[in-house]
């Protein structure tokens, strides 16, 4: 996990075991960079990073989330989340069908679950496009901190975060190429965290020294 600045240089780095969700990074990699060169006015970062959490965690903190556009994970043939209606002052949904799916219960995840009437949906001529399950009844989920995701799709919007995430093809995903074709990063040549760790780091400094080098020399041309 590697963050950088607009401009490529490596800000900090984070090795994990392969079984860490990439969620679970973002917050202390971006409190290194805090601790080391001051808070960013805004964070690009990919599809793995946009989660409730990160979305509440950059907001609160001042920061503008730049995270990209996520296809809705429905089955084929099926209604999209965004096909049901949610009421705020209800705190319920709306089928496509009308019915309410009202408030049932929170999750240990944090998801509110939203639940509708089975008997109503059996007879419903809508319900093969809405759920298979053997109760005939619907399941719709909202996270607590949802409100923080539909800020950062909204943010995701406007012209200023559209420059911000454009940046990310040129900046850390050419760090993360360089470091795979060039300075072996493709594997692991070593074995245990604390070598990898050791490993990643060394070869981060390099393309900072490399990349600082190269300015210094277009700097030494142009005087």
């Amino acid at each position: 996990h590697v963050a950088s600045d607009r401009n490529g240089f490596v800000l900090g780095a984070c090795v994990t075991p392969g079984n860490i969700h990439d969620s679970h990074l973002l917050e202390p990699l971006v409190g290194e960079v805090i601790r080391s060169f001051g808070k960013p006015l805004a964070i690009a970062a990919d599809a793995g990073y946009k989660t409730p959490a990160i979305a509440r965690y950059l907001l609160r903190k001042g920061m503008t989330p730049a995270l990209p556009y996520t296809r809705p994970r429905t089955k084929k043939g099926f209604f999209r989340k965004s096909d049901y209606a949610y009421n705020e002052e209800l705190d319920g949904y709306r089928c496509p069908a009308g019915q309410r799916l009202a408030y049932s219960t929170t999750n240990k995840e944090g998801y509110r679950e939203y639940k509708s009437t089975p008997h109503i949906c059996a007879t419903c001529s809508l319900l093969a496009k809405c759920t298979e399950s053997k109760n005939h009844q619907k399941v719709v989920t909202r996270h607590i901190w949802h409100g923080y995701i539909e800020e950062a799709e909204r943010l995701r919007l406007t012209e200023p975060v559209k420059v911000i995430y454009a940046r990310r093809k040129e900046t850390i995903e050419r760090i993360f190429a360089d470091a795979k074709e060039k300075h072996g990063m493709r594997w692991t040549t070593l074995r245990g965290l604390k070598k990898l760790s050791m490993q990643a780091m060394l070869i981060f400094a390099s393309m900072n020294l490399k990349k600082t080098a190269k300015w210094t020399w277009k700097a030494a041309e142009i005087s």
